[in-house]
């Protein structure tokens, strides 16, 4: 096991990050920008490095003066938490080539799968099922023309490179692909640094489901079921829950084993993410893979018993999974709220500023994943996301109930949040129902 770990990340990922570390008894090493000197995770870390200015470009996006900070105060190993360098296999070579063990995958890997074409392909090597597409990226606007009157209206275009909703469009007509096609791949360029696209055929309202892995050095994968991500705004999750209501035994049997065989296929290590599109045929997709924890793993956490940063932490130090597929149950219900400092009168738009006071729910059931605190200033510079509110109850139901209550006694003076929303949302005779999809808040559907 690790001696000194150092978290290359801040906000709640950070704080639950240490808190694994403190668990297994290894020293926490944070770092932080000139913004965060004051935030939750520079404070309770055993020891805490400035890494550069507010910008995300100088500070948690340096890779450089990330791995000098591992070196300089004797880490053994870098945890990049989810987002920033997450899943950057150039970061995870240098970690790699400096001496320190990175806990995720391996640079190869994070390329391999980091690209939608290659991870396409490799799913359909694995027998995975795909929408019809595109076998790479498209060429330019002529291809694009060409491939969706192959593929058949409507289609969708996405990022080659990246993830998390950014760089997505669709296209019903002609007509609306030239502007897809040059927002998404504009807005590939601007959070990827790469531009290129691939397309798909569009899945009508379909439910965004995925599925947790675990994979150790020795070939060992196991699955941890599945995440219920269909409650989305543009792409970018609000609530998630596990398991969900719409999948059955022979759905979850069916897609949890392509989820191995794919990650098998790949020879993943650590922790990851397949991700399908589910029609309400109940026929499934591959969508996409991510190559790090996500911002949803606590659902999985509260139904399995299995914490997931532990055994990335343990998977990264050499030891084999501390436990088999047989070994893993569900048992009961639980959802997840991201709470976000945004106002979802004014689009949601960002509302950075001081918590001047807040009230943290709590009783059976209740888990709250935060770096929030009372005379906290929360930056304009980075992510709006500054916690997570997670419910577990024996079923769906009483999840649901937990979870409005938790929300019911949440509270956050001096900054506006998405938890007035989300409570909107889980009163929804849409939500009760799980009678919803990717697209049902553009929809209205649980306006109803």
């Amino acid at each position: 096991m690790f001696q000194k770990i150092l978290i290359a990340n801040r906000g709640e990922i950070a704080v639950r990050i240490i808190q694994a570390c403190r668990d297994l008894g290894v020293i926490a090493v944070a770092v932080y920008s000139e913004a965060d000197r004051e935030a939750l995770h520079a404070q309770i870390a055993d020891e805490a490095v400035c890494i550069g200015p507010a910008r995300a470009a100088d500070s948690y996006l340096n890779m450089s003066n990330i791995i000098s900070a591992a070196l300089a105060s004797g880490c053994q190993a870098i945890h990049p938490g989810f987002g920033f360098l997450s899943e950057n296999p150039d970061f995870a070579e240098q970690a790699t080539q400096a001496g320190l063990a990175f806990i995720g995958p391996t640079a190869a890997t994070i390329r391999l799968m980091g690209d939608k074409s290659e991870a396409k392909r490799n799913a359909i090597a694995a027998g995975v099922p795909v929408a019809s597409g595109t076998d790479g990226p498209l060429s330019d606007f002529d291809e694009a023309i060409a491939e969706a009157e192959r593929i058949g209206y409507p289609v969708m275009l996405k990022a080659a490179s990246g993830g998390g909703g950014k760089g997505i469009r669709v296209a019903g007509n002609v007509k609306e692909l030239k502007e897809a096609y040059d927002s998404a791949s504009a807005e590939a360029v601007a959070n990827f640094g790469d531009g290129r696209l691939y397309m798909e055929k569009y899945i009508h309202n379909p439910r965004h489901i995925e599925v947790q892995i675990l994979g150790d050095h020795y070939g060992n994968v196991v699955h941890l079921f599945e995440r219920e991500c269909s409650v989305q705004r543009r792409h970018q999750k609000l609530i998630e829950e596990s398991p969900s209501a719409f999948v059955t035994p022979e759905l979850r049997e069916k897609m949890t084993q392509a989820a191995v065989s794919l990650a098998k296929r790949v020879g993943y290590r650590n922790a990851g993410t397949i991700e399908f599109l589910v029609d309400s045929d109940r026929n499934f997709y591959f969508c996409e893979m991510n190559t790090r924890i996500q911002v949803e793993h606590p659902v999985t956490e509260q139904v399995t018993g299995v914490d997931l940063v532990c055994e990335q932490i343990r998977i990264a130090s050499g030891e084999p999974l501390s436990f088999g597929q047989q070994d893993v149950a569900l048992r009961g219900h639980a959802i997840e709220c991201r709470i976000n400092a945004e106002d979802p009168a004014r689009g949601f738009a960002p509302c950075p500023g001081t918590l001047k006071s807040l009230h943290l729910p709590g009783g059976p059931g209740v888990r709250v994943d935060s770096a929030a605190y009372q005379g906290y200033t929360i930056p304009p510079f980075y992510d709006s996301m500054i916690g997570k509110l997670i419910v577990y109850g024996v079923d769906r139901t009483q999840a649901i109930y937990r979870m409005r209550r938790a929300l019911a006694e949440t509270l956050f003076e001096g900054v506006v949040t998405s938890t007035d929303y989300q409570m909107h949302i889980l009163c929804s005779k849409a939500f009760e129902d799980a009678a919803f999809h990717v697209n049902s808040i553009a929809d209205g559907d649980f306006d109803k």
